[in-house]
């Protein structure tokens, strides 16, 4: 059997790789798409070069493949802009995800212009048109439109951006770079913090892939069907389930089972957060409210949790300092945005050599956490400094944001290291990540519990000897005396 590579076959094959790569990672949405006629209009102009149009490409093949593509549930079409619009793949032409991405990976950047609200424009006449594959309005098929773009329009977009939502499109518009961010609100659709996303370059627009998915699940309640594996409470979400313990009981790591052993041990916990001016005010603003969000999860109190706060590389409040959840959110509320640099291993041995000392309120013999949150790639070496942490005995949790290198995320995170690193594009989506954040002292609740009772009982049994040692100390006392008297 000869096979022929033609110029297009090998880009064609790398996304069809994506493409069965991604199908793992949205099984366990466990939903299927809601039927829609879905149409990206894709900026192709002079901004955008060539290498990044590829890394457009994955992104629609990467969405296409979370989608229940077929005549009669999900269509599919393409239209690519620059100074002119080209229909480069019709809601009518294919049928299935392996012709959408072979014709995906065929389209070429048109590197002229940026008529952004032309291909809106076109997108409502034409590609929207029952001619070109499009379903009769209906309440049970959604019209949806993908809005990519890096740059400013040098037509107007308000106003024909405004007649396409009137005609029944929900746009979703997704800004790359130095885009016109005030041009993005424009176009969207209401409410415009689901329908508007920001990302810094297109090397991390795949990362987008996720929240279209959710966005066109179709809920199932699989809770009500009995299609799930949960031992005590099934807990319907949006896309899925999760699960459950009854009052008494406490979930297990495997998210599914539930034990009766509970503990509540001490932790010494200090966020390390980059304050670079790459972050920007607006986002500095969500930081200090994911924090807060992640406070509201701890048991702060006196014997129990304890929390410092770092601003890369200043300690804004020690270890100790409040004792309640309300003093400490209004402490991190009251955080200024200093825009520094961007020095993460110069942060790391702060606080090894100052935060986690007793001089700073770190308590002997308890575990210490340190969560290092960053939006950029680091301008000094991280990996001694992240050594370091982890041999002075800190479990280390990275979480990054927008330009963040997962390599680095990864030399900073503790073992297992997928457990304890986090990554996302959009601010936005932080609050997600505060959910997944599971901090734990023990692996297992029960040995924890075990290992809690075992050292009360030592600390017990070591108070009951030193009372019986000051008793025979004081009985010694008293027999010298009385043998003094006698002599």
């Amino acid at each position: 059997l000869a096979v022929t590579m033609t110029p297009t076959a090998p880009l064609f094959l790398l996304l069809l790789l994506g493409l069965i790569g991604a199908q793992a990672t949205f099984d366990q949405y466990m939903c299927k798409t809601r039927p829609m006629d879905l149409v990206f209009i894709i900026d192709s102009s002079r901004s955008v070069r060539p290498s990044e149009f590829e890394q457009v490409k994955v992104f629609l093949t990467k969405v296409i493949d979370g989608l229940d593509v077929s005549p009669s549930a999900t269509r599919v079409g393409v239209v690519n802009y620059a100074s002119r619009v080209k229909n480069e793949v019709s809601l009518k032409t294919h049928q299935s995800k392996t012709a959408l991405v072979k014709a995906v990976s065929k389209i070429d950047p048109l590197s002229t212009g940026t008529m952004t609200g032309l291909a809106i424009q076109y997108a409502l006449n034409v590609a929207f048109s029952e001619k070109e594959g499009a379903r009769v309005k209906s309440s049970d098929v959604s019209k949806v439109a993908i809005i990519v773009t890096d740059g400013r329009p040098q037509d107007n977009v308000k106003e024909v951006a405004q007649r396409a939502r009137d005609a029944g499109i929900e746009i979703f518009a997704i800004g790359v770079g130095r885009v016109d961010k005030p041009t993005l609100r424009q176009m969207a659709s209401e409410p415009l913090d689901d329908h508007v996303d920001y990302v810094e370059s297109y090397s991390v627009i795949e990362k987008l892939t996720t929240k279209f998915q959710e966005a066109f699940c179709e809920p199932q309640d699989l809770c009500a069907t009995g299609d799930h594996d949960c031992q005590q409470v099934c807990i319907s979400t949006k896309a899925s389930y999760k699960c459950g313990c009854k009052d008494g009981f406490t979930l297990m790591d495997d998210g599914r089972s539930c034990s009766v052993c509970f503990f509540n041990s001490a932790i010494d916990l200090v966020f390390v957060i980059d304050g670079s001016k790459s972050v920007r005010p607006e986002n500095f603003e969500l930081v200090k409210k994911w924090i807060n969000q992640i406070i509201d999860k701890l048991d702060v109190s006196e014997k129990n949790t304890h929390v410092g706060l770092v601003q890369y590389s200043s300690t804004e409040f020690p270890l100790g300092r409040y004792n309640n959840k309300k003093d400490l959110k209004d402490a991190v509320k009251r955080m200024e945005y200093m825009e520094r640099g961007t020095m993460t291993g110069l942060a790391i041995y702060h606080i090894v050599n100052h935060d986690f000392t007793v001089l700073q309120g770190a308590r002997p013999g308890v575990q210490k956490i340190a969560i290092v949150f960053t939006d950029g790639r680091s301008q000094d070496y991280i990996g001694d400094a992240a050594k370091k942490a982890k041999q002075f005995g800190l479990k280390m949790y990275a979480v990054g944001v927008g330009n963040a290198l997962e390599s680095e995320l990864k030399q900073i995170a503790s073992e297992p290291v997928e457990e304890h690193y986090f990554y996302t594009a959009d601010f936005k989506a932080m609050s997600q990540i505060a959910k997944k954040l599971n901090i734990n002292v023990c692996d297992d609740p029960c040995e924890c519990d075990s290992l809690v009772k075992f050292q009360k009982k030592v600390d017990d049994a070591l108070q009951a000897l030193n009372k019986k040692y000051i008793l025979y100390e004081g009985m010694a006392k008293r027999i010298a005396l009385l043998e003094n008297k006698i002599v």
